[in-house]
Formats: C-alpha cells, sequence, structure tokens
C-alpha cells in the first residue's frame, strides 16, 4: 500500500530531512519525491510505501501526528493521505 505526503510552509534549511527521517522512524519507504520552492514558499510530494510486516494496517492516525510533530517543530505543515484517497481528491 502507498501513501502520499504533502509538504507546505516557508522555506527553511532542512526540511527535507527531517520529513525523511519522520518517514524513516516509521519504517515508510520513499519511492518518489518531488519539491519546488516558489517566492520563498516551499511545496513536496512525497509517495512512501506503507510498511507491510506482520499483516496489521498501518494506522494513519498515528502516522498523521508523527508528521505533524515534525512539521510543527519546522514550521510547515505536514500530511499523509492513503494514495488512492488523494488520488480521488485531486482528480479533476
Amino acid at each position: 500500500m502507498y501513501a502520499i505526503i504533502t509538504t507546505t510552509g516557508k522555506d527553511r534549511v532542512g526540511i527535507i530531512a527531517a520529513v525523511a527521517n519522520a518517514a524513516a522512524e516509521r519504517n515508510l519507504n520513499i519511492v518518489d519525491v518531488s519539491q519546488t520552492l516558489m517566492d520563498n514558499f516551499f511545496t513536496m510530494i512525497m509517495r512512501v510505501e506503507l510498511p507491510t510486516a506482520g499483516g496489521e494496517p498501518v494506522d494513519m492516525g498515528d502516522l498523521q501526528a508523527h508528521l505533524a510533530a515534525t512539521g510543527q517543530q519546522l514550521g510547515v505543515d505536514v500530511r499523509i493521505q492513503a494514495e488512492d484517497l488523494f488520488t480521488a481528491m485531486n482528480e479533476i
């Protein structure tokens, strides 16, 4: 199963490293990443593979809380959604 992590906010040093580290702490495998900077506004989208060990479903609420706490430390907004939900919400 895959999920999408979005990160937005004012640019600063260490955003990519911190979000990637937070993902690694929860055993998320980053399979794709795109980021851009527009007038000091940072945006990043990461596609991650969720762990499947033990066959237990991943607690998305726990992942969101963990990533949001990282974002709060950085002064940016970090969110995670199941890839299917993200895709459905962003189709035109």
